[in-house]
């Protein structure tokens, strides 16, 4: 199993740094709303990971449309899904729409009228992945709250956290590499660190 799925976050607790994010997550499962939520971040800064923890812990009916898919006609699929009361034990569902930048314009205006509180569809929770905000209307953005994922001030963290995963997989007495410049060259990126990791264990 590849580092990145074996140490995976699959609560929202189990996320490094993370604090605001986290937090309107933890918000969001004890008390669900229907809205739409913008995560912003740098690829690997755990969007995804943290909407499917969010949908474990609801618990939601997932819907997750990855950017290649994101069609005027499977949103519209999608969409007329959620007008249906959730599965059995599920308490919403949830809309996960992965590198939304990368949606079709048409399908970016359609959501337009659906993101609108008078056509919102029921019991539906939205959110939206993304690494910047150039390609979106301004009125998108005007229907969506913005949750930003920053590494900043998590390096330590990340790095007490990547010696702790060398010392689980390396083989034992191999030469630690230096965990902070590993880090640092991953942009902070979790994801990117446990790849650069990976590696250096493949040939230790």
């Amino acid at each position: 199993m590849r580092l990145t799925e074996k140490y995976r976050p699959n609560t929202i607790d189990g996320f490094l740094g993370l604090e605001t994010p986290r937090r309107i997550a933890s918000k969001l499962v004890a008390t669900p709303i229907d809205a739409a939520y913008l995560f912003i971040g740098e690829p690997g800064s755990g969007k995804t990971t943290l909407a499917l923890a969010i949908a474990d812990a609801m618990p939601a009916e997932l819907h997750h449309v990855p950017s290649q898919e994101c069609t005027l006609e499977r949103l519209k699929d999608v969409i007329w899904n959620c007008q249906y009361v959730p599965q059995l034990g599920k308490r919403k569902h949830l809309v996960l729409i992965d590198e939304a930048d990368e949606m079709s314009r048409a399908a970016q205006l359609y959501l337009l009228s659906k993101l609108d509180s008078t056509a919102f569809p029921p019991d539906t929770v939205f959110i939206f992945t993304c690494n910047s905000t150039d390609k979106f209307e301004r009125r998108f953005l005007e229907r969506v709250m913005p949750v930003q994922f920053s590494s900043y001030g998590n390096s330590k963290e990340l790095a007490e956290f990547a010696e702790l995963v060398w010392e689980l997989e390396a083989p034992k007495g191999s030469k630690k590499p230096n965990f902070a410049t590993i880090v640092k060259e991953a942009v902070g990126s979790v994801r990117g660190t446990l790849t650069t990791l990976e590696r250096l264990i493949l040939i230790a």
